[in-house]
């Protein structure tokens, strides 16, 4: 029977210097392929670094396969697509147990998910059964098939595409399924400019086909260690806390977000606190994930359908009339003030 390993060696952490150089190489990377979606870029890197999982919905032809898969492409390490069909089956996710008949013994099959990184093309195009192959390996980073566990290798994320709703021929998410995403993001149409860019880029060839990887696993696992010990003061921490109880009491939503959600936020804050260069967590960087972080994961009431809220504005509503911490408490001892830090001057 064949056996799946884990990296059992510690990653080591990355000065700030060699930190900035790897994601700065990442995420130029990526803009090769994808035009002027700076930020875009900069969140989905974030949720790597924080060891979670990426939803990008958007209507079609917007570049949301293509950004999936310039991600992948951009680290040297095992990438597998996977195109969710109405026929797709859970075992071609997972893996199946194969009889041999030469050795007279069940052997494991691993299906797609056995990748660091999975791109799942259009996932809400597959049934609600075969979506769920996917909840426990998004959570627990293993897949257990006729009573055995594999797991997955680090670092493992799932990278999916979907259309919203509306269109022909989807299912939507299950809640459970969509709790496992760290983030939902949009890709939006470019501006003129950029679309300008994306024609002379595009029109000759494809730039996915150029594209060369601009680190490893290796680094990855690294980048990932370097992140956990940015700091979190415990009034942010309360803070976050207070943000996901809102969702919970909020009128307008009757079902708020999970625990798990306030560890993805607080997951998430710490990647994009990094990747600004800081060692420490602001409120702005909580203030900015709660909408890409939550959205996806709360449920509006009957009337707030009817009133055409979005969970999107609901949560801005939220986070606007939330109190924030006092500045002072927010930082490690002996970091140097960084000045206003509230971007709409509280």
């Amino acid at each position: 029977m064949t056996e799946y390993h884990t990296f059992d060696d510690p990653p080591l952490q990355l000065a700030s210097d060699e930190f900035r150089a790897a994601t700065t190489a990442i995420v130029a990377n990526v803009e090769r392929v994808i035009e002027g979606k700076t930020a875009t870029v900069r969140l989905a890197l974030a949720v790597l670094l924080a060891e979670g999982h990426l939803l990008i919905e958007d209507v079609p032809g917007v570049g949301k396969t293509m950004l999936a898969k310039a991600l992948a492409r951009s680290i040297d390490c095992s990438v597998r697509r996977i195109q969710f069909t109405p026929d797709l089956l859970p075992s071609d996710v997972t893996g199946v147990s194969v009889y041999n008949r030469d050795r007279r013994e069940f052997e494991f099959k691993p299906g797609a998910v056995f990748a660091n990184i999975v791109v799942g093309d259009e996932i809400n195009r597959a049934s609600p059964k075969t979506q769920s192959a996917l909840l426990e390996c998004m959570e627990e980073h293993q897949v257990t098939v006729d009573g055995v566990s594999y797991p997955l290798r680090a670092p493992f994320m799932v990278i999916a595409t979907q259309n919203p709703i509306e269109m022909e021929g989807t299912y939507p998410l299950p809640e459970a399924q969509r709790d496992r995403f760290t983030a939902r993001i949009a890709m939006g149409y470019p501006d003129p400019a950029a679309e300008l860019a994306m024609l002379d880029a595009h029109g000759a060839s494809d730039p996915l086909a150029g594209l060369v990887p601009a680190t490893d696993a290796a680094m990855v696992r690294r980048l990932v260690a370097t992140v956990h010990n940015v700091h979190v003061a415990e009034p942010l921490k309360y803070y976050a806390i207070s943000l996901i109880n809102a969702t919970r009491e909020a009128p307008d939503l009757r079902l708020g977000a999970s625990p798990r959600a306030t560890l993805q936020l607080l997951r998430t804050a710490r990647a994009v606190a990094a990747l600004e260069g800081r060692d420490f967590v602001l409120p702005d960087d909580l203030q900015a994930l709660a909408v890409p972080v939550l959205a996806h994961r709360v449920i509006p009431t009957a009337d707030a359908h009817l009133t055409r809220r979005t969970t999107d504005a609901i949560l801005a509503d939220l986070v606007r009339r939330l109190p924030l911490p006092p500045e002072r408490h927010v930082q490690p001892a002996g970091t140097p003030p960084p000045g206003r830090y509230n971007a709409r001057g509280h």
